[in-house]
């Protein structure tokens, strides 16, 4: 797997391209290979674009789910949100202080009298009266100030979390995308249990770029997305489903031994097949398949490794006559596997 973080990263410093998270997202998603116009377009792009030509794309490709402002406008929200809330507290602290000031100087004013007039303590109470209903009204608008402010607090956080979840999806299948995929693969060799107990399985879609050329691409993406939509009908809900390429899919399974995981995958793959997509998006292409390679990840010594096994699985998949599940296990000498029963993190 190669590293595309690092590789957009490297891109855009050749391009001269100004670091910021939405044209990171741009560059990301292009390299990825899961939109092809937005590919396009940046290919298209001069040696050095200006931001306004990357943010046409960006309106473009992303405005209408992302709003890569969202972020921007999130931070200057909550700074002054919590500028408002310190002035508050400021402003409630010193209105608290001046009503001690009052009790303080009354209770000074009691305390040298050896007996009060009874119009003197009237007027007394009536200071008191008026300065603590003040006070305590006073309470009762920081509270609901501070209530209000606290719900406007929350709706940028659900709409930063939002702008999360659409960041770490693909448009087009409404499953993850590759960003998330690598994050997640990296995270399975974080703990010893995830080495043991994880697989990972790569998918591609036999001959893709037949029906893309003889029926168009939107007839390529309603398939993509009738595919997508099997892998998640045939699978737990806590089972990882990405698309990691223009064709390619991505699973990443817990909880399995081999033989369970090649039974999933199995089940995909005779689902696909069964499916008439081509009858209804490309008439005449016959049965549309998918060719898929498995690896668990004590059989590779990081996620890199663990990409680059379940890859050469799914390439002899193709080369040994497509529509078929390759195990990374069937081709390699056992005997030389690492023993990730042993494994200590240093």
């Amino acid at each position: 797997m190669t590293d595309l973080p690092a590789t957009v990263v490297a891109t855009m410093r050749q391009l001269g391209v100004a670091g910021l998270p939405r044209n990171y997202e741009i560059f990301y998603e292009a390299l990825a290979g899961t939109n092809r116009e937005l590919s396009l377009e940046v290919v298209s792009l001069p040696k050095r674009p200006a931001q306004e030509d990357l943010d046409k794309i960006g309106r473009r490709f992303f405005a209408h789910h992302h709003g890569f402002n969202v972020v921007d406008n999130a931070r200057a929200i909550i700074a002054s949100e919590l500028e408002e809330v310190a002035s508050l507290l400021r402003n409630e602290r010193s209105h608290l202080e001046k009503y001690g000031q009052i009790l303080h100087q009354t209770s000074d004013g009691l305390s040298g009298r050896s007996a009060a007039s009874r119009e003197l303590l009237q007027k007394i109470l009536g200071v008191m009266t008026v300065a603590t209903a003040t006070t305590i009204e006073h309470g009762k608008q920081t509270a609901a100030t501070l209530n209000e402010k606290s719900a406007e607090l929350e709706s940028v956080k659900s709409k930063l979390e939002e702008y999360k979840r659409l960041v770490d999806t693909d448009p087009l299948t409404q499953i993850s995308n590759r960003r998330a995929f690598d994050r997640e693969l990296t995270r399975i060799y974080d703990s010893q249990s995830g080495i043991l107990f994880h697989a990972l399985i790569l998918a591609d879609i036999d001959r893709f770029k037949d029906v893309n050329d003889r029926y168009g691409h939107p007839a390529g993406d309603k398939i993509i997305q009738a595919i997508a939509s099997i892998f998640r009908a045939n699978t737990r809900a806590d089972v990882f489903v990405a698309r990691t390429g223009g064709e390619e899919f991505a699973m990443i399974v817990e909880g399995g031994a081999e033989d369970a995981v090649a039974s999933v995958a199995e089940r995909i793959r005779q689902a696909v097949e069964q499916t008439s997509l081509t009858h209804q998006f490309a008439p005449g292409h016959g049965a549309l398949t998918i060719s898929m390679g498995l690896c668990m990840a004590s059989e590779a010594d990081g996620p890199e490794d663990l990409y680059s096994k379940a890859d050469q699985a799914l390439y002899r998949s193709k080369v040994e006559g497509r529509n078929r599940v390759t195990r990374n296990s069937s081709s390699k000498d056992t005997r030389n596997a690492k023993n990730w029963m042993l494994y200590r993190k240093d």
